[in-house]
């Protein structure tokens, strides 16, 4: 075992007794001072020149006191040549005596080489230091990569350097440094690749120089070897690092910085994956955050607002400059419970709200419900208008026909005639109450069928407007219909339910009389009627809510006027079922105008209403 090692030693070991009698003179001494073994085992080494050989005892003298030497001198070779040498020089013990000396030999020069070879090491480890700084101060992928491969031509002095891709059974050239644009996005088969090679011997480096024809990336002109680096990502192979040298030949020290550098590389491209993933996560959820119909709020944990989608801002009618840092403009339910909350424009928001424990942080979604509100509101409106509608005529039928079979041979002919009028008139209300719910039912589930043909529509509006003056000694009627109005395309029992509205409308809206006023005309290629009235007007902001389902916008006492809200709704689904359309307006002077227009099925006629 001991001579393995001595014959193993790139250094020359020279064994000498206490008379300097070679003991041990090593296949590296012979190769250093010419001397065969033979030639000296058991006399003096003649390699001491006579003028250091003071020297050489002093230095033998101080190793027997206790002391190790170190000293650069000069040994003689067997063709007469002289050495500059390091002698080591050490005490060979037997026991606490002196009984010789071990001398190691190397040459200055190669300690001189070794020197310089551990400096370059050294320089090189702290740029590599510098290198993974800059490549993982990159978080986007294609950047590290392309750092990578710069990097990796300077620290292992390669010609060129690229970073391959493992894609399932296939490589793909993903980055390069030095080497043609047209290799970029080059693929071949990772089974008979390099790195399949590498991959099948359970190593991390490889220094191949043969065969390096059938590589479809190895571009590079007296391209002589190449070294392969593996990169993993999570402990699984993710790609390879390729130096290729037409230059110079790679040793150990390039092989050692290329696995170094492969190592570090994995860990950088885990990193930009990493962060890839979180931002390609983050504007996910940015898209779904920003595009959520709902109203979305992030909060801290005192409750103040860090992020506010568009939504919520819309909803609200407070922008996200003027609510982050600050609390949201609703109260905050409990967990697992929800608030309804109607803020001051009127609008009615669902709350709820979920906390991030990992954070603290508080998720808060809220959406519009006022629809929802109004709706609920406007059912039970209708289950008490349509109770009290119904409950007047049904009572009054009660009354009357409990007197007829009760009292009958007492009333005279003239009080019998008087009741089952009565009853018959107010049948004909309960009749027209529940024509009207059947026609906002079929409105609603947008069922209505009605007619298609031409019709004389001023023929309908005398027959509608012909018995008006009698009803009201209150009101003055003005009809005024355009000379040669042409007919127009629709139903005509529809349209006789819609003026009917219309008129009725006009008189119950205006108790305190006044005029109403019904017109006719052409206009932009259809026909238009026109009713005014001079009553109660409607607000701005209820002229289309009040042909809404179950609205009713009058002012003062909402039950003043009666009806179930259904009237105006019935209107414009007939109209629009007809092609037309029903719109309400502002009369000059007070009052109110509403306007129906209608398909006209003739271009002949006057533009000029007649009054």
């Amino acid at each position: 075992m001991v001579r393995a090692v001595l014959d193993s030693s790139p250094n020359a070991v020279v064994a000498i007794d206490r008379d300097q009698t070679v003991l041990v003179w090593n296949a590296a001494a012979e190769a250093l001072f010419g001397w065969p073994a033979a030639d000296v085992l058991g006399r003096r080494a003649p390699i001491v020149p006579e003028e250091l050989a003071a020297e050489h005892h002093a230095a033998l003298e101080r190793v027997r006191t206790g002391g190790q030497v170190s000293l650069r001198t000069k040994r003689a070779r067997a063709d007469g040549g002289v050495l500059d040498v390091r002698a080591d020089i050490s005490a060979l013990r037997v026991g606490c005596a002196t009984a010789g000396y071990v001398c190691v030999y190397h040459l200055v020069q190669a300690d001189h080489a070794a020197k310089s070879r551990l400096a370059r090491r050294a320089r090189l480890v702290r740029r590599l230091t510098d290198v993974v700084g800059d490549i993982n101060a990159e978080l986007e992928l294609p950047a590290v990569l392309d750092r990578i491969s710069a990097s990796l031509t300077e620290l292992t002095g390669a010609d060129a350097g690229g970073f391959v891709l493992i894609e399932g059974d296939r490589l793909r050239l993903v980055s390069t440094y030095r080497l043609p644009d047209s290799l970029k996005d080059a693929t071949t088969d990772l089974d008979t690749s390099l790195v399949g090679t590498l991959l099948r011997t359970g190593r991390t480096v490889l220094l191949e120089s043969a065969g390096l024809d059938r590589l479809v990336w190895a571009r590079l002109k007296g391209l002589h070897t190449i070294a392969l680096g593996l990169a993993a990502v999570g402990g699984r192979p993710y790609g390879a690092l390729y130096a290729l040298f037409a230059k110079r030949k790679p040793g150990h020290l390039e092989l050692e910085l290329l696995e170094l550098l492969a190592g570090h590389a994995g860990i950088a491209v885990g990193n930009a994956v990493a962060y890839q993933e979180a931002v390609r996560q983050r504007a996910h959820e940015r898209a779904v955050f920003d595009a959520s119909a709902d109203g979305i709020a992030v909060l801290d944990g005192d409750g103040r607002v860090l992020r506010w989608n568009p939504a919520a801002a819309e909803l609200t009618a407070v922008s996200a400059e003027e609510v982050i840092g600050g609390p949201p403009p609703f109260p905050l339910p409990g967990p697992g419970e929800k608030v309804t909350h109607q803020l001051p424009s009127g609008r009615w928001l669902d709350v709820v709200c979920a906390r991030i424990e990992e954070t603290g942080e508080l998720v808060v979604d809220f959406r519009d419900v006022t629809a929802a509100k109004e709706l609920e509101e406007a059912k039970d409106l209708f289950l008490a208008t349509t109770s009290h509608e119904l409950r007047t005529p049904i009572t009054v039928v009660r009354g009357f026909a409990g007197t007829l079979d009760a009292r009958w041979d007492k009333l005279s002919d003239a009080e019998r005639r008087s009741a089952v009028h009565t009853i018959a008139e107010r049948a004909k209300s309960l009749g027209s109450l529940m024509d009207h719910l059947l026609l906002g039912a079929r409105a609603g589930a947008e069922e209505q069928v009605v007619g298609d043909e031409p019709f004389d529509l001023a023929e309908r509006l005398h027959a509608a407007t012909l018995g008006l003056p009698v009803l009201s000694d209150r009101h003055r009627i003005e009809v005024g219909i355009a000379v040669g109005l042409p007919w127009v395309m629709g139903d005509p029992l529809a349209t006789d339910i819609v003026l009917g509205q219309l008129l009725e409308n006009a008189f119950k809206y205006s108790p305190q009389g006044g005029l109403i006023s019904v017109g006719a005309w052409r206009e932009n290629g259809g026909v238009v009627v026109v009713v005014d009235d001079e009553g109660v007007g409607i607000a701005p902001a209820d002229r289309e809510r009040i042909f809404e389902r179950f609205v009713q916008v009058e002012t003062g006492d909402r039950r003043r006027f009666g009806g179930v809200g259904l009237g105006l709704y019935i209107v414009r689904s007939l109209a629009r079922a007809q092609g037309g359309e029903v719109s309400a307006h502002p009369r000059p002077g007070g009052g109110t105008r509403m306007k129906l227009q209608l398909r006209s099925a003739s271009t002949i006629g006057s533009d000029t209403p007649v009054r």
